[in-house]
């Protein structure tokens, strides 16, 4: 069975070449770079085993991108937590969807007129969470989402194209990407925030798709690497009025 194996970073903006990978399932840890073939050099190496090959790789490949703990503790926090996040970031705050469904969706009465093929009017729907993305956007905050969407696309997940309308009523920009092709960035497939480029908040779900608890990020290393994920997406991505023509003019 192959690995399931993360890119953590490398030390070259060019080649991307040395770079350390890390085995998701196993935590072991996967580095490649120029082979050490100088045989006065091997000589002096000490354990090399048959099979093995040394190479090189410059100490802050290490540093900044090797794992800093044996046995990672994550920091959990609850919901409640999670939600004054959004009041207290200063400028940015950015969100990865990838599910193909949230149950916490489908006990709205907007998901069952949608699922009813009732027109939905978003313009009177006013919640708390309306005017609090109102408030943060008139302070000048930013708020961005890409979601990814299936190939053909689940339910839940053209209930959001539609929902997409009131998002971007109150201050939010959405876009959304093909998974084929957030496959092909390699993307990774979780749910998360970030806020302010410096803490990631990692979306923990249960089996029947409810938001169970939320894990944060805020290793520089670990950032980057979501942030590097939210640049690719971004620069993919297109607008969800776009997309959805798109969709529409495929089924016609």
């Amino acid at each position: 069975m192959a690995r399931r194996l993360r890119f953590n970073g490398t030390g070259s903006g060019v080649n991307g070449c040395p770079s350390i990978h890390e085995d998701l399932s196993t935590g072991e840890v996967v580095v490649h770079g120029p082979a050490l073939t100088d045989p006065d050099d091997i000589a002096q190496l000490r354990h090399l085993n048959e099979g093995e090959v040394p190479i090189v790789v410059p100490r802050e490949l290490l540093v900044d991108f090797g794992p800093k703990e044996v046995t990672r503790v994550p920091d959990i926090i609850g919901l409640d937590e999670f939600d004054r996040l959004f009041t207290r970031f200063e400028h940015t705050a950015w969100r990865l969807e990838t599910r193909r469904r949230y149950a916490s969706d489908e006990l709205t009465e907007t998901y069952a007129q949608f699922t009813r093929s009732e027109p939905v009017n978003w313009e009177g729907v006013d919640t708390e969470w309306c005017a609090e993305r109102r408030e943060q956007t008139a302070l000048g905050k930013r708020f961005d989402r890409v979601r990814i969407v299936d190939s053909p696309p689940t339910a839940g997940q053209l209930y959001l194209l539609d929902n997409a309308r009131r998002n971007s009523a109150v201050g939010e920009k959405i876009l959304n990407l093909r998974r084929a092709n957030a496959d092909r960035l390699g993307l990774p497939a979780e749910d998360f925030w970030i806020f302010d480029s410096r803490l990631v908040a990692l979306l923990n779900f249960d089996d029947a798709d409810n938001l169970v608890d939320v894990e944060l990020v805020t290793e520089p290393a670990a950032v980057l690497r979501y942030a590097m994920a939210r640049d690719a997406a971004m620069h993919h991505a297109i607008p969800y009025q776009e997309f959805a023509a798109r969709l529409t003019a495929k089924e016609e």
